[in-house]
Formats: structure tokens, sequence, C-alpha cells
């Protein structure tokens, strides 16, 4: 996709959802591991849980399931029964579950103040929104295409409102890349460690232990992620 094209679209589907995910809201107890969210960059209901991390500044592993995907997909089927997706596992409390709205009420239950945000609260009005925001672009994140798995998950510090994290992203998931994610959304607390390691405060940034590499620039990651793992 043309550069400027893929940017415009991505700013809009941040619009379609009114910039959520921009800002962290008001945060309960925090988990001592990460959780971990099965799940498809297009898909509308994922969406909504990945805002929700946003929102709660949780870190996940997230193992992309991307359509026509043969390495998380079948994993999820194994530990949940069905391919359904968003699926969570919560490896703090032992909790696995099904269903976007189920899941943001567990969340926000457990790792927030117990009130789901008016934003993604409105049923079929949030659930329209999350699909506008994917109609915006198109099939981005929604099949696989051919790759070469890493011995070890990448991290991503992002934030879920981001254009330009979307678009990385986007390619993390179609290159089915699991990775660890780091929501630096505005008000984080997580915000000063992540400067004090990258030097400044600018998202995307992608770190891959298995090369060594650590880089900005959405771009230019994206360059790096078919370079060094698509097929």
């Amino acid at each position: 996709m043309n550069r400027t094209l893929d940017v415009t679209t991505s700013l809009a589907a941040s619009v379609a959802r009114l910039g959520l995910g921009m800002r962290v809201s008001a945060l309960g107890k925090r988990p001592e591991k990460p959780l971990e969210l099965y799940e498809f960059e297009n898909c509308p209901f994922c969406r909504k849980v990945r805002e929700a991390l946003s929102l709660l500044d949780l870190e996940a592993f997230i193992y992309p399931c991307p359509k026509g995907g043969t390495r998380f997909r079948p994993r999820a089927v194994e530990l949940g029964g069905k391919q359904q997706f968003p699926y969570l596992v919560d490896p703090n409390t032992g909790q696995r579950m099904y269903e976007s709205n189920a899941i943001i009420r567990y969340l926000f239950e457990t790792y927030g103040d117990g009130k789901v945000p008016t934003a993604l609260a409105l049923g079929p009005l949030t659930t329209a929104g999350s699909m506008l925001a994917s109609w915006t672009r198109g099939l981005g994140g929604a099949r696989a295409r051919p790759n070469r798995a890493p011995e070890k998950p990448l991290e991503l510090w992002s934030f879920e409102a981001s254009p330009y994290c979307r678009i990385v992203r986007e390619a993390l998931c179609r290159l089915e890349l699991p990775y660890l994610l780091h929501n630096v959304a505005k008000g984080s607390p997580r915000r000063a460690d992540f400067v004090a390691r990258s030097g400044r405060m600018m998202v995307p940034y992608l770190s891959d232990p298995n090369t060594g590499t650590a880089m900005f620039e959405s771009a230019d990651i994206v360059a790096y992620l078919e370079k060094t793992y698509g097929a």
C-alpha cells in the first residue's frame, strides 16, 4: 500500500474509534505475569479487547491468529475448544475466556476500578464503531502470508489508538509473529522506564531479541519484519 494512503487509512481507523486507547483510565491491581491474547488485528471484537488492554496499561503476549494462519490458530483451538477470537488466557488467575464483552468486563473488574468505560459498554454501537475501523483498513492484518517463525517472541511498545502502531501490529499479525505488547498510552506509569530504555517517548518501538535489533519508525519496522521473517 502507498505510504500516504496507509497512514491516512490507519488514522481514519483511530478516528472511527474516537481515539479510544490513547490514554490510560483508572488502574487497579497489577498482574504479576503478562496476559495472553489470541487474536488478529482486523477483527473488530479483538480490537475492543486491545483497547481495554491499552486503557488498563496491561502487558500481554499477543499470539496472532490471522485467517489462514497455521501457527497459533491450532493452539487456540487446543486451549479453548473452538476457533473463536479473541481468546484470553490470564496466567495470574487461571481464567480462560471467549467473548469480547465478557473479557472486557473481566479486565476492568480484575485490573481496573470495576467500571467499563462508556465507549466500550455501548453494545452494538461499540461493535459498529470497531467494525467501521476495520473497514477503513480493508484486509490489513486479516490474512496470513508465508513467513518464518522466530525463536523468541518480539517486543513492541505501542498503544492501541496510534495509527503508526497499528501499521506495525498488522505486519506482525500477517507474519504470525508472537510478541510481548508493552502498552504505553498517555498517562502510563511505564513511560518513564520506556524512555530510559529507548531514549525518547516515541512509538512504535520494536525490539527483536532474535537479532538484537531495536528500532523506531513504522515504515522501517515493517520493512525489517518483511525482510527478516517474510518467506
